[in-house]
């Protein structure tokens, strides 16, 4: 008697915990399905893709175009203290680096500016120039190669009109 009645007990357990497993994963699914929608409502409204941001050119439709080292000098930190007075550095910083942009040839402003390129190279500078030197050294170093790389390609496109660039490439990146 006392087995049997403790067979019961074992099986009435194991019912209570496949029922209380079930619930658990019920929330946790519908959790996760909330928490997906949630993020993908965040990335359409920041207009991101989940695969990626950029065009997606073969390497064989790529050209690229060296624009060679850039020096620029940076905007000026600015700290504030803890009585909420503003100081800014005196000290002047620059930024060093490598630059280069990616070229679509199947693109139909490649034939109108592809070839000759290299006439441009004192615009495309002046546009970087003006988009990195509006940063500080601090705000370079967080973001150099996400969205101020992003910004160097769009005021490039809005100079050409076109996005026949679709990528800048930024390396041998220094800060003085």
């Amino acid at each position: 008697m006392k087995k049997n009645l403790m067979s019961v007990l074992i099986l009435v357990l194991l019912i209570v915990n496949i029922v209380m497993t079930s619930i658990m994963m019920i929330s946790v699914i519908s959790t996760n399905g909330k928490t997906a929608s949630l993020m993908n409502s965040i990335s359409m409204a920041m207009n991101l893709e989940l695969n990626g941001s950029g065009t997606e050119v073969s390497l064989a439709d790529t050209q690229t175009h060296d624009l060679g080292s850039m020096t620029i000098a940076l905007a000026f930190s600015q700290t504030v203290g803890e009585d909420g007075t503003v100081t800014t550095s005196t000290k002047q910083e620059y930024i060093v680096f490598n630059i280069s942009v990616a070229m679509n040839k199947n693109h139909e402003d490649f034939a109108e500016y592809g070839e000759t390129i290299s006439n441009y190279n004192t615009q495309i500078g002046d546009v970087v120039t003006q988009v990195v030197s509006s940063y500080t050294s601090e705000e370079c170093r967080a973001g150099f190669t996400g969205h101020i790389r992003d910004e160097i390609l769009k005021a490039i496109q809005n100079m050409f009109k076109s996005e026949f660039i679709y990528r800048v490439n930024l390396n041998d990146i220094k800060y003085g």
